[in-house]
C-alpha cells in the first residue's frame, strides 16, 4: 500500500509543495510579466533576515545586471530566474527555509555550465564579499549564455 504524503514528507516539505501549487497559480496568471516576477521576488526577500537577506538582494542584483534576459520568478519561495521557456535556470534557497547551516546558489539543467563529465551547480554561501560576487557574475553570466 502507497504512503500518504503526510506521512512521507516532514510539514516543512508539505508548506513548500503548497507554497510551489500556489506560484504556478499565481505565475500562470501573470504569464511574462517581468512586473509580477520582480513584486514576487521582492516580496520572498522580504520575508528574510540577515545574511540570507543581504545575500538574496545580491544575488538578485546581480542576475538583473549579467543576465537581464532571464525572467524574475519564485520556485518553492526562493528567489529565482527562469529562460525564455519558464525553465528555472538558477535560484537562491536561504539557509532559514530548511533550518540548514548556509544558504545555497543553485543552477538547474538549462544553465550553461556544462564542463566535461563532472561540475558543480550547487554553491554554500555563507559570507559575501567582493570576490564572491564576482564569482557569481560569471557563472549566471555562464548560466544564461
Amino acid at each position: 500500500m502507497a504512503e500518504k504524503a503526510s506521512e512521507t514528507l516532514s510539514e516543512i516539505e508539505r508548506e513548500a509543495v503548497k507554497q510551489r501549487a500556489k506560484e504556478l497559480r499565481e505565475q500562470a496568471k501573470a504569464g511574462k510579466n517581468r512586473e509580477a516576477g520582480l513584486k514576487q521576488i521582492q516580496e520572498a526577500i522580504d520575508k528574510l533576515d540577515g545574511l540570507d537577506k543581504q545575500i538574496a538582494e545580491e544575488f538578485r542584483e546581480i542576475v538583473l545586471d549579467v543576465a537581464p534576459e532571464l525572467m524574475p520568478r519564485t520556485f518553492y519561495g526562493f528567489v529565482a530566474f527562469a529562460n525564455a521557456d519558464g525553465k528555472v535556470v538558477v535560484f537562491y534557497q536561504p539557509a532559514s527555509k530548511f533550518k540548514t547551516r548556509y544558504g545555497t546558489i543553485s543552477f538547474d539543467d538549462p544553465a550553461h555550465l556544462d564542463d566535461g563529465d563532472v561540475w558543480p551547480v550547487s554553491y554554500a554561501v555563507l559570507a559575501w564579499n567582493a570576490d564572491i560576487e564576482a564569482k557569481f557574475r560569471d557563472l549566471v553570466k555562464t548560466a544564461a549564455s
